[in-house]
C-alpha cells in the first residue's frame, strides 16, 4: 500500500546490509506514465527529487541517499512512461531486429534490463528494488511480471520482501491480519510469493499474529518482522536488525554471516532520544494542505535537513507549518512569526501564495528573526527586499508579472525557448553546478571551503543587472557560479541570519553530515534573539 513507509523500509534493508560489509544500491521504480517526477504535483506525490546528475525522481530516492551516504545516479529511478518511452525509441531504431514489440515480454524485459545495468553501474551485491504502489493494481502489473521473470531465470538471487499494512480499528482494538493475508493472494495472483513480510502498525506486532500471518501467507514466523511506529525514522534498521531481518537475508541467499556493525548507527539514534530542548522552526509554504489533512512530504528534505541540523546541536526540533495564503488574508497573523527561532520559506512555484511569503520574509528580516529561503525563497528575498529597501517599487520576479518596471528575477536565457516552446518535462536547470564562495561572507565561513557544488532544479535566476543597487543597501552575493556568474547564495551583512540559495541544499544533507547551511541557519537560531 502506498504511503506505509516502503521507501524507509528499502533503505533500512540497504542499510543493514551496508553495515554487514556489503556494497549496496537501491531502486525506485513509480507505476507513473511520467516519465520522470518533475511534472508531478508535489502535494499528490510529494518532494521532486534531485540527483547529482540531474534526474528528477521521487522523494525515496532521497531516502536511499540519506541512509546510504551515497549519491543515487539517474539509473536508480524509472517510471512506467520512462520504460514505455526506452522500448518505443529502441523499435524506431530497428533494435528488436524488425519483431513484433509487445507489452510481454518487451515492457518487463526492458524493466529487467534497467535492474541490471544499474546494478553493474553501482558494482552491487544487493540491489533494493521498490515497486512503488499497492500490489493488486494494474499499474504494477508489469513490473511485477518482471520481478516474477528474475526470478524465474535466477531463483537464487532474488528475494521478495512485502511491506504491509495491520490496522487496528479503533472501535474493535484488534490488530487485524486480512488485509495482509489478501495481499500475499494477490502477489500470488502475480506468481510471486513473499519471503518476507514487514508488518507495517501502530504497535509492535505480537506473537500471535506472528503466527497467524506466517501459517495463511505461506512463511515462517521470523520471517514475520515487526514495524511499527516509531519517533524517528532512523530507528527503522535497529528495529529490524532486532527482529533478525539481516540474518534472515543473508541466510535465504545462502550467504555467509558477516559482523554486523550497525554502532554508529545506534549512537545517532541515542542521540536523537536525547535532545529534549527544543528548537522551533516555522516553515513558510502552500504544498502541504490537501483537505483536511495536513502533507509534509512536499518538504521531506527540508525537514530531515533541518533535523540533521538540529539534532547536531543536541535541540529537538520543533517544526511548524505556516500557511503563505493565511498572511496575504490577514496581514495581523505575521506576529505568530516571532514565536520562532527561525524561518524558512522553501522552493515552490506559481503565483498562489507569493505575496504572504513576501511578507513573511519582510516580517523576519525587520525583526532579525534567522531566515533561510530556498530557491524560491532566495528569489522572493530578492524581490522584497529590491521593493522595500533598494527603492524599486513593484518590483517582481518575471514568473509572475513579466511587464515588472524591476524584474529583479528574470527567466534564464537558455530557458526562454522551452518555456515558449512548451518543453517543460526534464528542461530545468537540473543536478550539480560549482558555486564560488565569496570571503568574509556567512556563507563562505559556513563551508570552511572557497567553493562547493551544490544541486539546481529552476527556471529563474537573480539578474545580475540590478545587483549593485541591492549590494549597495546591504544585500549581498555570496556564492557565485563560475562558469556564468550565476548568483547562487545571497545574504544580509546586517543581521543575525538572511540566507538565501538558488540551489537546493537540502537534497545534500546527510544524518551523519548536516548541510553546511542548515547547520549555520541552526546556529543561528540558538543566539540570543533579536527582537
Amino acid at each position: 500500500m502506498s504511503g506505509i513507509g516502503k521507501g524507509v523500509a528499502t533503505a533500512s534493508i540497504a542499510r543493514i546490509l551496508k553495515s554487514r560489509g556489503f556494497r549496496t544500491s537501491a531502486v525506485k521504480i513509480d507505476p507513473y506514465i511520467n516519465v520522470d517526477a518533475g511534472t508531478m504535483n508535489p502535494i499528490e506525490h510529494g518532494e521532486v527529487f534531485v540527483t547529482e546528475d540531474g534526474m528528477e525522481c521521487d522523494q525515496d530516492v532521497g531516502n536511499y541517499e540519506r541512509f546510504l551516504d551515497e549519491n543515487m545516479p539517474r539509473e536508480n529511478y524509472m517510471t512506467t512512461g520512462g520504460v514505455y518511452l526506452s522500448v518505443i525509441e529502441r523499435e524506431r531504431n530497428l533494435e528488436y531486429g524488425g519483431k513484433c514489440v509487445e507489452v510481454v515480454p518487451h515492457i518487463p524485459q526492458e524493466v529487467i534490463r534497467r535492474l541490471e545495468r544499474a546494478g553493474r553501474k553501482a558494482k552491487a551485491d544487493f540491489l533494493l528494488v521498490e515497486i512503488g504502489g499497492t500490489v493488486g493494481e494494474y499499474q504494477n502489473i508489469l513490473f511485477l511480471e518482471a520481478a516474477r521473470m528474475m526470478r524465474l531465470m535466477r531463483p537464487r538471487d532474488v528475494l521478495f520482501v512485502l511491506v504491509s499494512y495491520l490496522p487496528i480499528p479503533r472501535m474493535i482494538g484488534e490488530m487485524k491480519t486480512k488485509p495482509t493475508q489478501y495481499a500475499v493472494r494477490s502477489m500470488n495472483a502475480a506468481g510471486i510469493q513473499p519471503d518476507i513480510i514487514i508488518a507495517r502498525s501502530d504497535v509492535p506486532i505480537d506473537e500471535p499474529r506472528k503466527r497467524k500471518l506466517a501459517l495463511f501467507c505461506n512463511v515462517h514466523v521470523e520471517d514475520v518482522i515487526s514495524a511499527p511506529d516509531v519517533q524517528s525514522i532512523y530507528e527503522v534498521p535497529v528495529n529490524f536488525e532486532k527482529d533478525g531481518l539481516g540474518n534472515r537475508i543473508i541466510e535465504k541467499f545462502g550467504l555467509r554471516q558477516r559482523k554486523r556493525d550497525l554502532g554508529d548507527w545506534k549512537s545517532f539514534v541515542r542521540r536523537i532520544h536525547r535532545a529534549k530542548k527544543p528548537v522551533k522552526i516555522g516553515i513558510v509554504g502552500k504544498y502541504f494542505e490537501t483537505g483536511n489533512f495536513t502533507l509534509a512530504d512536499s518538504y521531506i528534505s527540508v525537514i530531515e535537513a533541518l533535523k540533521h541540523s538540529s539534532w547536531h546541536r543536541n535541540r529537538k526540533p520543533e517544526l511548524t507549518w505556516l500557511d503563505a495564503e493565511a498572511y496575504e488574508r490577514r496581514p495581523s497573523a505575521l506576529k505568530e512569526l516571532s514565536q520562532f527561532d527561525g524561518i524558512v520559506v522553501p522552493g515552490g512555484f506559481g503565483g498562489r501564495g507569493i505575496e504572504g511569503k513576501i511578507k513573511a520574509i519582510e516580517y523576519v528580516r525587520k525583526h532579525k528573526i534567522p531566515y533561510l529561503g530556498l530557491c524560491y525563497g532566495l528569489q522572493l528575498a530578492v524581490v522584497e527586499f529590491a521593493r522595500h529597501v533598494a527603492k524599486m517599487p513593484g518590483a517582481h520576479t518575471t514568473e509572475i508579472n513579466p511587464k515588472t518596471a524591476y524584474p529583479v528575477i528574470q527567466t534564464m536565457p537558455e530557458q526562454l525557448a522551452n518555456i515558449n516552446e512548451k518543453r517543460m518535462g526534464g528542461s530545468m536547470r537540473l543536478g550539480s553546478y560549482p558555486c564560488r564562495l565569496t570571503p568574509g561572507t556567512k556563507a563562505r565561513a559556513a563551508y570552511g571551503l572557497p567553493a562547493t557544488k551544490e544541486r539546481h532544479r529552476h527556471r529563474y535566476e537573480v539578474n545580475t543587472e540590478y545587483l549593485p543597487r541591492l549590494e549597495k543597501r546591504g544585500l549581498i552575493a555570496s556564492g557565485i557560479n563560475p562558469e556564468r556568474n550565476l548568483v547562487e547564495i545571497m545574504e544580509l551583512r546586517d543581521h543575525p541570519f538572511f540566507m538565501g540559495t538558488q540551489f537546493h541544499p537540502e537534497l545534500k544533507s546527510r544524518p551523519f553530515r548536516p548541510h553546511p547551511i542548515f547547520l549555520a541557519f541552526v546556529a543561528a537560531t540558538l543566539k540570543k534573539r533579536y527582537l
